[in-house]
């Protein structure tokens, strides 16, 4: 299950139903209450706007750096288990509405494929409420894929209908 040595991994976090900042807040706790991971840095949250699905509320979301000696399924698993313990149920609409929302975006510099599971998140470069938060934690990582840092990514996005407002308390 877990490996001797410690990885790298960064993983989005988000929310459009109920209280958004307390289910954001609850992921990243129970996160890194976990034995085999720990958060290091986490960014703002932002209010973003809805993509693919647009008929819903906006969403907070951001992004953590964890270390962990979970493997990838493992802490996908892991994962995807705080995202129910949190409220998330399953829904018939793809990019609907969700109490809790997590992914696993990037692990180490892996390219990686498994069942449910590929790392980079396939679509994490087109994603502008992944791409901002990731790049307030570090702007120089490189997409294991694409060899583009995240800040060159952002920077060439086609930002319409992906509106991105960082949060503040009184939101």
């Amino acid at each position: 299950m877990e490996n001797r040595g410690l990885h790298l991994a960064y993983i989005s976090v988000g929310s459009n139903m109920g209280n958004r900042i307390e289910n954001c807040e609850k992921g990243i706790k129970l996160l890194n209450d976990q034995d085999f991971i720990s958060v290091l840095i986490r960014s703002p949250f932002y209010q973003t706007e809805p993509v693919d699905y647009i008929e819903q509320d906006w969403f907070i979301n951001g992004v953590v750096q964890v270390e962990t000696s979970l493997e990838p399924v493992s802490l996908l698993k892991t994962v995807k288990g705080i995202e129910q313990q949190v409220g998330r149920k399953s829904s018939d609409i793809r990019f609907g509405p969700r109490i809790l929302d997590m992914d696993l975006l990037l692990y180490d510099s892996s390219v990686f494929q498994h069942s449910g599971l590929e790392i980079p998140h396939p679509r994490m470069h087109k994603r502008c409420f992944v791409l901002k938060p990731l790049c307030d934690i570090d702007p120089n990582i490189v997409h294991p894929v694409l060899g583009q840092t995240i800040q060159n990514l952002l920077d060439r996005i086609d930002q319409e209908g992906q509106e991105v407002i960082q949060y503040s308390c009184g939101d």
